[in-house]
């Protein structure tokens, strides 16, 4: 089933024993990068920084796991030739995966792995169709370009691809470098929400947008897919990312926009993915902060889980 002696999510005893909570699936997709190199070092190196996290978090009484089953899996791995036949293996694995939990962790890799997982969704539980998925997209980068240096299945055009697949709605929140077409696309395109950097965070603008956006997302209804470009943080906090943006989220903003997706009564938060993570070779700050937005997601899904069965 692959190798179980790998380093573990958060650095905790797991059984090889199902069914899990949660599963962390590294994927480390890297094949349509256009600037940066190294994502397909990233997942190994949120796992290994996450040993360093700690165990304890304000939405929760007890440490980590606090009682329930984590399982970091054996990590995707295809010599398949094109790049969509890769991501079609993608799609394959975490089918298989998401059958042992019903909460998949994904953590890339390039942002393109998100279009094989928003295929594999079909097979979840809770999602009767792809279009009753929500997206949730924190990013510096829209992502809605039709190609990129020729290729459709690129980082840079997923959340597009999404769309086409049958994704309902996205919500795009940090975005602060986008191309012509895809402004014109935001603006045509009802299915997209998209919450800039500089209304968000501008001095003269920030708290009351910032607010309305809060409120916005808790009002999503349905299942919801959070998909992390950790270049949607502040560049400072992730100076490795393939192109690292300055403008970006605090690690507070990022925070609180998971602790609202989470305690929201409309929607379901079904799983996420943390991507475009490059380890630091002069440092760990880029993993660590892909490994405290990973651990503040798997905090959440704990405390829900905990709610529900009280």
């Amino acid at each position: 089933m692959g190798d179980w002696s790998s380093p573990t999510f958060l650095g905790l005893e797991e059984s090889e024993l199902g069914p899990w909570d949660i599963v962390v699936l590294p994927v480390p997709l890297e094949i349509s990068v256009s600037y940066g190199e190294g994502t397909e070092r990233g997942p190994d190196a949120c796992i290994e920084a996450s040993s360093q996290v700690e165990l304890n978090d304000r939405v929760l009484e007890n440490d980590l796991p606090c009682g329930f089953k984590i399982l970091t899996a054996p990590k995707w791995s295809s010599d398949a030739p094109s790049l969509r036949e890769q991501l079609n293996s993608i799609r394959d694995y975490v089918k298989k995966w998401i059958r042992s939990a019903d909460f998949p962790l994904i953590l890339g890799g390039e942002h393109g792995i998100l279009l094989p997982i928003i295929e594999a969704m079909e097979n979840h539980r809770l999602v009767r169709k792809i279009s009753d998925i929500t997206i949730v997209q924190i990013d510096a980068h829209a992502d809605l370009r039709d190609e990129l240096n020729g290729e459709r299945f690129s980082h840079g055009t997923v959340i597009r691809r999404s769309l086409e697949a049958g994704v309902g709605n996205v919500v795009q929140i940090g975005v602060r470098a986008l191309s012509s077409e895809e402004e014109s696309m935001i603006r045509q395109d009802d299915r997209i929400q998209t919450w800039f950097a500089g209304d968000l965070l501008s001095v003269s603008e920030h708290l009351s947008n910032w607010d309305k956006m809060i409120a916005s997302i808790s009002e999503i209804e349905g299942p919801v897919w959070i998909t992390f470009d950790v270049d949607g943080l502040d560049g400072s906090l992730v100076p490795s990312t393939g192109t690292p943006m300055p403008g970006g989220l605090s690690h507070w903003g990022a925070v609180e926009i998971i602790e609202n997706l989470f305690s929201s009564e409309k929607c379901t938060v079904i799983g996420a993915d943390i991507n475009e993570i490059v380890p630091d070779t002069q440092g760990s700050l880029t993993q660590f902060s892909a490994a405290l937005v990973s651990t503040k997601i798997v905090a959440c899904h704990i405390a829900n889980l905990i709610n529900n069965n009280a």
